[in-house]
């Protein structure tokens, strides 16, 4: 049988005897279709642990938007476009919440703010983490130093626009994670991504996960008058739920939602997984090893994981790729992270963790001696080995958003 994948903004074609497929694990389906634009003004009318929007936008002083880059299939656009108005009106200025990532170029603007762009664009700045004045909040129990773009401290309200998806060791996306990571200094994201070495840091998992708990004290530090929209999308990127309200309230009500599409139960682990990173989440690898991390969940010990994701800007942050590169064996990066951490180097201990443990594999668009380099077989011709792997008697589960689907038995 014929089977599309997603690839980039396209997608590529294999074949597949039925026989050899064990499953599909794909988001759940969840019912109903909804009006998008409905759904977010009834979140907007009907606000959790906050007053009415409408007095958050009247209230006096400077509001500041917090909204995601590119590396996330929030529907900003949608949600700005809906309360484009009432925006304008408040004088509202945006920042767009980087991390440690790049900034977004032209195309990927018009992806965040769609229609509004222009309207908008004298009004937005763009976070970077390792240059932008920052000012201290304080430390958190964990040892966080916590300093943040200056313009939070300049305002006086802040909007947080965010979407609810599973995240590997911060346990889901969204919510706090639009101040930090979002406008945080590289040394606070790197304090606080130390933590995902930690017991407890993995993806579902909230209670007990210092990453979220870290997250969650520094946000409390803030002490500004804060209002959020959560969005969950289901399995064809569409949006599926919108709360919104006081950060943590509506962050609470989208993770519920979140774990109906992407918390997906399996009868038993497979031979070979084909983990594909779908658009925007395949923008690098960097980004990529979070499909790596949720198929080798659904994958025996011993089996093979095959990414499949464009990597359309390279590795990324290579911070992980070079320690990793650095190394002759898997089991050589561990004593590198005990000398020192580094921001990505948690990802060089989770894709070292796996690469001793699997055949980890990868189609994409990178030079090949660069996965070599990294402990991942390049795959140039995916058909041939999925044609190889089926010979072997192997079945094969293939994820087709491996990014946010979070398999388990």
């Amino acid at each position: 049988m014929k089977i599309r994948l997603p690839y980039g903004k396209e997608s590529i074609d294999v074949d597949l005897p039925e026989s050899g497929i064990e499953a599909f694990i794909e988001p759940n389906e969840v019912s109903g279709h909804i009006d998008a634009v409905q759904a977010v003004l009834e979140a907007l009318e009907n606000p959790s642990g906050s007053g009415s929007f409408q007095n958050f936008l009247s209230a006096e002083g400077r509001l500041i938007v917090i909204v995601n880059d590119a590396t996330r299939p929030t529907p900003t656009a949608l949600i700005l476009e809906t309360v484009s108005d009432l925006l304008q009106a408040s004088a509202a200025e945006f920042i767009i919440a980087t991390g440690a990532h790049r900034a977004p170029a032209e195309e990927e603007l018009g992806f965040i703010f769609g229609s509004t762009l222009e309207r908008f664009r004298g009004r937005i700045s763009v976070h970077d983490a390792r240059t932008d004045e920052m000012f201290m909040l304080g430390t958190t129990a964990l040892g966080t130093e916590v300093l943040l773009n200056a313009k939070i401290k300049q305002a006086d309200r802040i909007l947080i626009i965010g979407s609810v998806e599973p995240h590997y060791f911060a346990g889901f996306t969204g919510g706090r994670k639009g101040l930090l990571p979002g406008v945080a200094a590289f040394s606070t994201i790197e304090q606080n991504h130390r933590l995902a070495l930690l017991p407890g840091a993995r993806t579902l998992a909230l209670s007990g996960n210092p990453v979220h708990e870290d997250m969650l004290e520094a946000c409390r530090m803030v002490g500004k008058n804060i209002f959020s929209i959560m969005t969950v999308l289901d399995r064809r990127q569409q949006i599926y739920s919108v709360a919104a309200g006081g950060l943590n309230e509506a962050f609470s009500s989208a993770v519920e939602k979140a774990s109906e599409v992407f918390a997906v139960p399996i009868e038993r682990k497979a031979d070979v997984v084909i983990a594909c990173a779908k658009y925007p989440m395949d923008i690098d690898l960097y980004q990529s090893q979070k499909a790596i991390e949720n198929a080798g969940l659904a994958l025996k010990p011993g089996g093979t994981l095959v990414l499949v994701s464009a990597c359309r800007d390279g590795v990324g942050d290579d911070t992980f790729s070079r320690l990793l590169s650095s190394c002759d064996k898997p089991e050589a990066v561990f004593s590198k992270i005990n000398k020192g951490y580094r921001l990505g180097y948690h990802k060089a201990a989770r894709l070292a963790e796996l690469s001793a443990q699997i055949r980890l594999m990868a189609y994409t668009g990178l030079e090949p001696e660069v996965l070599e380099s990294i402990f991942i077989e390049p795959v140039a011709d995916l058909q041939k080995l999925l044609d190889e792997l089926i010979e072997a008697g192997n079945r094969i589960v293939i994820m087709p958003d491996a990014s946010v689907t979070v398999p388990g038995i």
